[in-house]
């Protein structure tokens, strides 16, 4: 008998599990069973399943109109763009942070696209293209992301890949400076390495970053698809560093779970793009673009100090469990380095009704919704101290 998985391309490796429907933190299936979700859609569902006021935006938006195209004013779109634009702006370690101008897409692949593309065009008036990235990065699928993408094993089937990456050492500043020459633009950097550990950048690190793409003229782009939108208990994890970056890509979080990602950019990268420069049919769609207020709106003093509170919970019960070399991360984007492999953890505490994702062979990764409980966190680390000691 054909199964309607059969007419998918087998891309996925899949849990034999569907849900029905969610609400807050927890998902449920066909037979009713309750799941704890402690993963989020990877760092997506900021908000939680069936939040009531993203759920009044979208039914609202498509209630009046679903698309007209980027060749029209979109309200929604200008409206999300303005609140982004305010979010950005932030004063942290003594100094105004803060971004100018939002270009929308669909994705986080796509939205760093763009910011190869922007670097490359302002870059392209000297003759410089090569964009430094870091060993053990995620940017991305398509071949420009992918090609920025400092793992080998998503590289593999796909070659050639465009040239004008180079590639450094993670948290090494030397190794940064050493690769700087004539033909350098920019240099694209994950605040933290999600997909290989969830591994913090050195606050050192990325300040001296900034000074030197302000010292030989260069774009400081920053990869954060995963640590935006209030991910690590702040707005933007450039606040937590205290440093300007030139250009921001978003995604995951930034709609909830619809198809949305953005690129800002502040004044020395945003006059890169002019008309016919680039674009995006689905771009900023009024119903995502809807979504996306709605979160944003959503993310207020009280939710990033409850984002922290939670993040420090969890950082202080898994610490001690048995099997627990190393928990790193930010807020409720964490990383838990283990003595065993974390596929077979991931598969006991989804039997036990609590879903996790792995980050690494070692390492499980805890990206629950930003409106998880603390009763919540509470029953994830008695599920997880119960399959570490079993």
């Amino acid at each position: 008998m054909t199964d309607e998985r059969d007419y998918l391309f087998q891309n996925y490796v899949r849990a034999p599990l569907a849900f029905t429907h969610g609400r807050g933190a927890r998902l449920y299936d066909a037979a009713g069973r309750e799941y704890l979700d402690f993963i989020g859609g990877i760092a997506t569902s900021c908000l939680g399943h069936a939040h009531p006021r993203l759920v009044a935006a979208i039914a609202d938006q498509a209630g009046r109109y679903i698309h007209v195209s980027n060749l029209f004013r979109i309200p929604e779109q200008e409206r999300a763009a303005r609140l982004l634009v305010e979010a950005s702006r932030a004063t942290a370690h003594g100094r105004k942070l803060g971004l100018d101008r939002v270009f929308f897409c669909n994705s986080g692949t796509e939205a760093n696209e763009a910011a190869i593309k922007i670097a490359r065009k302002r870059g392209s008036t000297s003759g410089r293209h090569e964009i430094i990235v870091t060993h053990k990065s995620f940017h991305g699928r398509t071949l420009g992301s992918l090609a920025a993408t400092g793992n080998p094993r998503y590289h593999q089937g796909f070659g050639p890949l465009p040239e004008g990456f180079v590639f450094v050492d993670y948290n090494d500043l030397a190794a940064a400076h050493a690769a700087v020459n004539d033909k350098t633009c920019a240099v694209l950097v994950e605040p933290v390495l999600g997909e290989s550990g969830v591994i913090p950048a050195d606050p050192e690190y990325l300040r001296g970053l900034e000074a030197l793409c302000r010292e030989r003229d260069l774009l400081l782009l920053l990869d954060e698809v995963q640590t935006g939108v209030a991910r690590t208990g702040s707005m933007f994890a450039f606040h937590h560093y205290g440093v300007q970056p030139d250009v921001v890509t978003l995604a995951k979080g930034l709609a909830n779970g619809l198809p949305m990602g953005a690129l800002l950019a502040g004044e020395r990268a945003a006059p890169g793009f002019v008309p016919g420069d680039h674009g995006s049919t689905f771009g900023g769609n009024p119903v995502a673009a809807a979504a996306a207020a709605a979160v944003v709106e959503a993310i207020d003093d009280e939710l990033l100090e409850h984002v922290s509170s939670r993040g420090a919970e969890l950082v202080a019960g898994l610490a001690p469990l048995p099997g627990v070399r190393l928990v790193r991360g930010r807020g409720l984007l964490l990383g838990v380095e283990l003595d065993r492999p974390a596929g077979a953890v991931v598969d006991a505490c989804r039997e036990r009704g609590l879903l996790v994702l792995s980050a690494g062979p070692d390492v499980l990764r805890l990206t629950p919704p930003l409106v998880v409980t603390a009763a919540e966190v509470e029953q994830a680390l008695a599920v997880i101290g119960e399959v570490l000691s079993a």
